[in-house]
């Protein structure tokens, strides 16, 4: 209720998981008035607390988790379908038949289990956008019986181009639209034949050749040719190469699913995205896993790594080489075979990336969680104020600490006493 009276606390409060009290929800709509009520919809509050919201006399408050949505809508900001459905009152169907396509467009952009009946309407829908939001993700798809139809639409036609199986006589229409992004998408196609990849080879395009290497149609002379040809381009100072090799959409996903013997084939390949697939396998044989732990690029090490039986010692050795790849969970400390044990060892690691990895031992001693708390690097003094073990005394160095989100995180953890909550309030004047 303190809390609820100032700016900052407000701000903590609505973003709390699970349900928010009544009182505090009716301490928040006081101080906070709109801002606030933005946040509290839907099964954040109580149905008491819904109703009051929705029965309140000022309209800024009555208002404004839907005038919220309906501008992200206008705006063209994806939205849950639940807050459309909250926001607009209306069931997922009847919001699919909105007159309004922008909201069309978001049903069919985010209610993704939506009947087919429903889709059907969607993907014939008079606006182009809606129409191309229906056809955006991989599911619910488009059924075979409009095939033609969407690969004949301008508005679908990518979205389309890149998933479904093709005629000689659709793949033919496709090229000659000369549309480089219709283009883009058919080589990235899954289902194109091996007369339609051998017809793809010589494209000017980088992107297309590198698409084309990556099928499983072409031999590995070509695949070799074609990979060094962008390579050279990206070395000349292609723009176009470099984002063709470093940042394409494609990937030889089919290797997933080859018979066992074939994947083997590809412990060798000289392009590591091959091995990068082949290391996410489950049922390769040991020998097949000596060679991946020990291949020369560590992004196929750790790929392999995530395997139920990877060695203790080889995630010791990986992390400790080359640290955590944080974009990627799990994380290869938080496999079942990490030696737990050996976690507070990172603490005496000269890369403080890898002295950060300490704090994931929830019982790490004081005296290593001081060291740590002393650090120069702020997302170490951070970790240390999050920790479940930290001290009081501790916790006091670093909730004023000068950088901000250290001071945060320790305000945020659990061992903050009911006094010291109280003593931080009373300094603030709440």
């Amino acid at each position: 209720m303190r809390l609820a009276t100032h700016e900052a606390g407000r701000h903590g409060l609505t973003l709390r998981r699970g349900q928010v009290p009544d009182a505090v929800v009716e301490a928040l709509l006081t101080h906070g008035g709109r801002d606030s009520a933005v946040l509290l919809h839907g099964h954040r509050i109580s149905t008491a607390m819904r109703r009051r919201i929705a029965e309140h006399p000022d309209p800024a408050i009555r208002d404004a988790h839907a005038d919220f949505v309906r501008t992200m809508v206008e705006r063209g900001v994806p939205m849950g379908i639940e807050d459309l459905i909250d926001a607009y009152g209306r069931p997922p169907a009847e919001l699919a038949a909105a007159s309004d396509p922008k909201l069309r467009a978001m049903v069919a952009e985010t209610w993704r289990d939506r009947p087919i009946a429903v889709q059907l309407r969607l993907l014939t829908d008079p606006d182009p956008g809606v129409r191309a939001a229906a056809t955006k993700a991989e599911h619910p798809g488009v059924p075979p019986e409009y095939y033609e139809h969407c690969l004949a639409d301008p508005a679908v036609r990518a979205n389309a181009a890149c998933r479904v199986p093709l005629t000689p006589d659709q793949f033919d229409r496709l090229l000659a639209t000369g549309d480089e992004t219709v283009l883009h998408a058919v080589a990235g196609n899954p289902h194109l034949t091996a007369d339609m990849v051998a017809r793809l080879q010589d494209s000017a395009d980088p992107s297309v050749r590198v698409a084309v290497a990556y099928s499983r149609h072409v031999t590995p002379e070509t695949r070799n040719r074609l990979l060094a040809l962008v390579e050279a381009e990206d070395a000349a100072g292609s723009d176009e190469a470099a984002l063709a090799l470093h940042w394409t959409p494609y990937q030889p996903s089919w290797l997933r699913d080859a018979p066992l013997a074939e994947r083997l084939t590809y412990l060798d390949c000289p392009h590591t995205v091959f091995r990068q697939i082949l290391a996410t396998g489950r049922d390769l044989p040991e020998e097949a896993w000596q060679r991946l732990d020990n291949d020369p690029d560590v992004s196929v090490r750790r790929a392999a790594a995530h395997r139920p039986d990877t060695p203790p010692q080889f995630l010791l050795r990986l992390i400790r080489a080359h640290g955590e790849a944080a974009h990627t969970r799990p994380l290869l400390v938080d496999h079942p075979n990490f030696p737990r044990q050996a976690l507070r060892d990172f603490v005496d690691e000269p890369n403080p990336r890898l002295r950060l990895l300490a704090l994931k031992d929830p019982e790490l001693p004081v005296a290593e969680l001081r060291r740590l708390a002393a650090s120069q690097e702020s997302y170490l003094r951070g970790g240390a104020a999050r920790h479940p073990n930290v001290t009081t005394d501790l916790l006091e160095r670093l909730l004023v600490d000068p950088e901000p989100t250290v001071a945060e995180n320790a305000a945020a953890n659990p061992a903050l006493s009911r006094a010291g909550m109280d003593r931080i309030l009373a300094e603030a004047g709440l």
